[in-house]
């Protein structure tokens, strides 16, 4: 077989690679449940990162209770996530999910009970020459994700919630 044939050979396997992991992607979104979600801080001014925000997604856990005062609880958890009425709920998973909630020991989520820090933080990739939002007091994030079979959220969007309104970003 000739150089130029392997070559070619390899070019197409790259090329369906990337193409099936683009339509698993298109088909998640398509399919998958979508919901806005609150994000926790946002820290996008590190020298070595690149253009992307890392987002702290809030979860709803019932089943997980806030350390009493003094007490720190450790331990990993791992959940499973699901969208049940207009919340991105996570539940106990009997298996390793790669996915886990923050809060066990702090204090959780915006002090709400029930609300933690979904662990890994999801990253949010933003165009060479898009700015940065800077939050205000009163401000907050919010994205608008998939919810895939496994794995965390994929964020799509991101909006800043004021006092007055809500006002989508957009990066195009």
């Amino acid at each position: 077989m000739k150089s130029l044939t392997k070559a070619i050979i390899v070019l197409l396997l790259h090329i369906a690679i990337v193409l099936s992991l683009g339509g698993k992607l298109l088909y998640d979104r398509a399919h998958r449940p979508r919901i806005w979600v609150r994000t926790g801080s946002v820290d996008p001014e590190l020298p070595i990162r690149g253009r992307y925000l890392t987002l702290n997604v809030q979860v709803y856990a019932p089943e997980f209770k806030p350390p009493l005062q003094g007490k720190v609880e450790y331990g990993y958890m791992p959940v499973s996530l699901s969208v049940e009425g207009n919340r991105l709920l996570a539940h106990r998973a009997d298996t390793n999910t790669g996915l886990d909630v923050e809060g066990l020991g702090q204090l959780p989520a915006s002090h709400q009970p029930g609300m933690f820090y979904l662990s890994p933080s999801v990253a949010f990739f933003l165009p060479e020459h898009a700015s940065v939002p800077r939050l205000k007091p009163g401000e907050e994030i919010w994205a608008e994700v998939t919810i895939p079979r496994k794995g965390p959220p994929r964020p799509i969007q991101l909006a800043l919630k004021t006092p007055s309104g809500w006002k989508p970003l957009t990066y195009r």
